[in-house]
């Protein structure tokens, strides 16, 4: 997936600005973007605060984690009933 060149803060001031009253079309001509980026950015960080994005992000962190850890737990188990199924 692409990278933007626009960080989550500096998302977070464009559409500031967009609720203060500056129309898209002139936000993205001037950011040299599409319209329909900001109306998706709008949809995704609409009504976030940097300090509530920074805590998704963190809780977004946590659970890829927890998922690796139960995906490694239930191979484990996997394996061990493999094991223990098997007559010597």
């Amino acid at each position: 997936m692409k990278k933007s060149k626009f960080s989550e803060s500096q998302i977070i001031k464009v559409l500031k600005e967009n609720e203060q009253g500056r129309s898209i079309p002139e936000l993205a001509r001037e950011l040299g973007i599409d319209k329909s980026t900001i109306y998706y950015w709008r949809k995704k960080y609409g009504g976030m605060e940097t300090s509530e994005l920074k805590r998704l992000k963190e809780l977004e962190e946590e659970n890829r984690k927890l998922k690796q850890m139960y995906a490694y737990a239930s191979l484990d188990i996997r394996m061990l009933k493999d094991v223990l199924s098997k007559k010597f």
